[in-house]
């Protein structure tokens, strides 16, 4: 059985949320502030964490971050009333693998959730170690280095990483990047042209010279050993 964490302090959505997913045959594990769900979820170690921003002692931006730091691979829901785009962005960028803004329909959330664990268990079946040159990246360890040095990659950039890694030698659509990384309809492909620019900056010994992380006129990207 699926276990889920969710971090909500608004009682009457947490109850909704939990009789959602428990008809649905999850199991849930609850937390009501920031702290607590950090400590939940290293000592539950869920499949799946539904986060919301707006919670006590830490806030979900700051839980998703520290989630990460913390080494939790658990992917992550954000629930937040904030619509903004530049919120909705920061939780992508920190490492939340979608962002639904209440209220949400209960059928929309768990179509969303089978989306964000099948792409997880499609993730977790990549190799654990791969070198190529200067760069070694450890998939389980969600670590990457250059010269023996940590990159300092976030969340979303280690995903396509490991996305282009895996399928190194052919050519991965930004269609394809933007649908196996994200959810949120508010993310385009430039955004993807964004994170591939910063991958470049991280691993590439000459950026604007790139060896390993290739441009593929009018496709996308691929990786090339």
């Amino acid at each position: 059985m699926r276990k889920i964490l969710i971090v909500e302090d608004d009682a009457n959505i947490l109850t909704g949320l939990v009789d959602n997913l428990e008809m649905e045959g999850y199991k849930t594990v609850i937390a009501r502030d920031g702290k607590e769900a950090l400590r939940q979820a290293k000592e539950r170690s869920p499949d799946l964490i539904m986060l919301d921003i707006m919670i006590p002692k830490l806030n979900g931006f700051e839980v998703c971050k520290e989630l990460k730091l913390m080494g939790i691979k658990a992917p992550i829901i954000i629930l937040s009333a904030r619509a903004q785009e530049a919120d909705k962005v920061l939780g992508l960028e920190l490492g939340a693998d979608d962002y639904i803004t209440k209220p949400f329909s209960p059928r929309e959330l768990m179509v969303r959730v089978k989306a964000v664990l099948r792409r997880s268990e499609n993730t977790g079946a990549a190799e654990d170690i791969f070198k190529c040159g200067g760069i070694k990246i450890d998939f389980k360890k969600y670590t990457v280095y250059k010269d023996g040095k940590e990159a300092g990659l976030t969340a979303a950039e280690h995903k396509i990483l490991q996305l282009l890694v895996s399928n190194r030698g052919e050519p991965v659509s930004r269609h394809k990047i933007l649908s196996d990384i994200w959810t949120s309809e508010d993310v385009t492909t430039r955004t993807v042209d964004t994170h591939i620019w910063s991958l470049r900056e991280k691993i590439e010994k000459d950026p604007s010279n790139p060896k390993h992380i290739l441009t593929v006129h009018r496709i996308g990207y691929k990786f090339a050993e």
